[in-house]
């Protein structure tokens, strides 16, 4: 009896082991009553890459998860992957004219999209204006994300300037019609 309570216990510690080490025990959201597991490797230094396309920025948008906060950049008329270049910097310069921009937070995380947010006759495709927040982004809430500003629409670019809580680290996914900027709430 001793032996098969033993072997009991010895095989339900197996299972729970196995479980943990494949992520089925700490792949539960926070809505089933557990903490997700937040794990990533991304790091925290410059990222890039170029694509000379200039279709039309149309939206920002963000979103919050379990281990990041996100940031979307919407160009539905994109052609291919959506060309960037994102860093950390120690203050925000708008493009072209250098002024400086104010944006809240412990860290400023740059970013710059390969879509102007104009089309080719120079209407506006997205609403912004250079120092003032992102229209329509509300970052209440957030546990990494505090300010984002818009910078400039320059040269087929455009510019923003987010405001994270500290240095961390985040991950840029290029998807064939809008580019996505994670930034993790840990490391």
């Amino acid at each position: 009896m001793r032996r098969t309570r033993k072997a009991t216990i010895v095989v339900a510690l197996a299972s729970i082991m196995l479980a943990v080490t494949t992520g089925a025990a700490g792949a539960a959201t926070p809505s089933a009553g557990k903490a997700a597991v937040c794990a990533s490797n991304w790091g925290s230094l410059l990222k890039s890459a170029p694509n000379p396309h200039t279709a039309p920025l149309k939206n920002i948008r963000t979103g919050r998860h379990d281990c990041y906060d996100r940031i979307v950049f919407d160009v539905p008329a994109a052609t291919g992957n959506v060309g960037y270049h994102v860093g950390y910097v120690d203050a925000f310069y708008q493009d072209a004219s250098g002024k400086r921009i104010a944006v809240g937070g412990g860290a400023i995380l740059e970013i710059y999209v390969s879509a102007p947010s104009h089309d080719a006759d120079y209407r506006p495709t997205y609403p912004a204006r250079a120092a003032k927040p992102l229209p329509g982004v509300d970052l209440a809430g957030y546990k990494t994300f505090r300010d984002a500003k818009f910078g400039a629409s320059y040269e087929g670019q455009t510019q923003v300037g987010l405001g994270v809580r500290a240095r961390l680290p985040f991950r840029v996914l290029q998807l064939d019609d809008r580019l996505v900027v994670d930034v993790a709430h840990t490391w």
